[in-house]
C-alpha cells in the first residue's frame, strides 16, 4: 500500500504527473492495475481546483508582487502557445494535448490552458480526464518492457 500512496502522490506533482509515477509504482514491485488506477487518481486529484483557480492565483500574484510578473506571463504565454490544438479541436484538442506523454503536456498544461481559455469544466474535465487514460496507457506498456 505505501507504494501506491506514493504513486499517488507522484503523480500529482508538476511534470512528473503518471509519467513518473507509473514506471515508479511498477519498478517499486506494484501491481501494474492498481498502479495505473492509483496514477490515474493522483493526477486528476488537483485538475478541477487548476481549473477553477488558476487565473485568480496568477492575477493576484500578478497585482500583489512584483517578482512575479515575469513568472504569470511565462505560464501564460506557455498556455497561448499550446492552445491553438484546442482552440482548432476543441474537446478533443485537450485530450490530446493531455494524452501525449511528452515534456510539456498533461493534465497540469491541459488545466492551464483550460483556464486560461475559459473552458468550462463540464468540457475540461472528461477531455483531460480521458487524455489521462490514454497517457497512462501509453506509459504502462514500456513500464511493463512489452516494447523497448
Amino acid at each position: 500500500m505505501e507504494v501506491l500512496i506514493k504513486v499517488l502522490l507522484i503523480a500529482m506533482v508538476p511534470v512528473l504527473e503518471l509519467r513518473g509515477a507509473i514506471p515508479y509504482g511498477i519498478a517499486a514491485g506494484g501491481n501494474a492495475f492498481l498502479v495505473a488506477l492509483f496514477a490515474i487518481a493522483g493526477n486528476l486529484l488537483p485538475i478541477p481546483f487548476l481549473i477553477f483557480y488558476t487565473k485568480k492565483v496568477l492575477w493576484w500574484m500578478r497585482d500583489h508582487f512584483a517578482f512575479a510578473h515575469r513568472f504569470v506571463d511565462f505560464l501564460e504565454k506557455r498556455a497561448y502557445d499550446k492552445s491553438a490544438l484546442v482552440h482548432k479541436y476543441g474537446f478533443w484538442g485537450i485530450c490530446l494535448l493531455v494524452a501525449i506523454p511528452l515534456p510539456g503536456t498533461g493534465a497540469w498544461t491541459g488545466a492551464l490552458v483550460a483556464a486560461m481559455l475559459n473552458m468550462r469544466i463540464k468540457t475540461a474535465f472528461p477531455a483531460i480526464a480521458l487524455g489521462v487514460v490514454i497517457a497512462s496507457l501509453i506509459v504502462i506498456v514500456p513500464s511493463l518492457g512489452l516494447v523497448g
